[in-house]
């Protein structure tokens, strides 16, 4: 497995923790909600193999990176302008910009406002999630408000040790193999505030509802401006949309890819047929 390279950025006036593999043309990785960078490596040593250099990073408040400051929260348009400022610190050259799931959204939302910075697009089980009617409006507002109340008099949550905290991210994803799931555990963790165990890396306002409902007809927008070449990759056991294909249909420029016995998780379940498949497309871009 190709060796990981890892520093320490300063992207939108917060730290954020990037993980380099190999040389060559770039590849950013966005990773999706509550992951982290890490999460990538089989995929990026996968892709390093392939003459390509694999750039992951962790969001803000996700995996090794800072969290927002008290009173702050965590908004899309905070996410874009942090990636903006990543390919720039991290690139010399336009990269293929990769993300799944949340990163995808994040991802497709950048590449809408800022084509011309990009090499081409990959969208890994990332076209958004369901639209949202404007009537959940309050209900969103209010729950927000509520988890934020539950999340500053809580306390931080307890993990007894890895083994446990596998357990817990297999309740989610039981694909995860022992082997891999221990690495991302070990990741994922860190020590308990207190010296007893460990807690999630994460922030825990992730958690709470973002109290701004979302509007497919504002996403759309932003998938019709994307102008380059873009790769929608599928799970055939992932989420999938009713409106999958409209959405796609938004892309001037899209293929789709479904990569077999995977789930949404398909960096964790397919590594190298998902690294094969961003490889070919960037391959096909010249």
């Amino acid at each position: 497995m190709i060796k990981a390279r890892e520093e320490m950025i300063v992207a939108n006036g917060l730290r954020h923790h990037v993980v380099r593999w190999g040389e060559g043309p770039p590849v950013i990785l966005c990773h999706g909600f509550l992951d982290f960078a890490w999460s990538w490596q089989p995929t990026a040593s996968a892709l390093a193999e392939r003459g390509l250099q694999a750039i992951a990073f962790d969001w803000r408040g996700h995996g090794e990176s800072a969290w927002v400051s008290p009173g702050g929260y965590y908004h899309f348009p905070d996410y874009i302008r942090d990636l903006e400022e990543v390919i720039r610190v991290t690139c010399d050259q336009p990269p293929l910009l990769v993300g799944h799931s949340m990163g995808g959204t994040a991802s497709a939302l950048y590449a809408g406002a800022r084509s011309g910075s990009l090499h081409g697009l990959v969208l890994v089980e990332g076209l958004g999630p369901p639209d949202n009617e404007a009537a959940v409006a309050r209900e969103r507002l209010v729950a927000w408000l509520d988890g934020l109340d539950r999340i500053e008099g809580a306390a931080v949550r307890r993990i007894t040790d890895l083994q446990d905290a596998l357990r817990r991210m297999k309740v989610q994803n039981p694909r995860i193999p022992d082997d891999l799931g221990h690495f991302l555990a070990t990741h994922a963790t860190c020590p308990h505030p207190d010296g007893e165990g460990l807690r999630w890396r994460f922030d825990p306002r992730h958690r709470t509802t973002a109290p701004i409902p979302f509007r497919l007809d504002a996403f759309r927008s932003l998938l019709e401006g994307i102008e380059l070449p873009t790769l929608i990759i599928a799970a055939a056991q992932g989420y999938r949309l009713p409106d999958e294909a409209a959405r796609m249909a938004c892309i001037a420029d899209s293929r789709f890819h479904e990569i077999p016995d995977a789930s949404h998780m398909i960096h964790w379940d397919q590594p190298v047929a998902l690294a094969t498949a961003i490889a070919e497309f960037s391959k096909s871009l010249g």
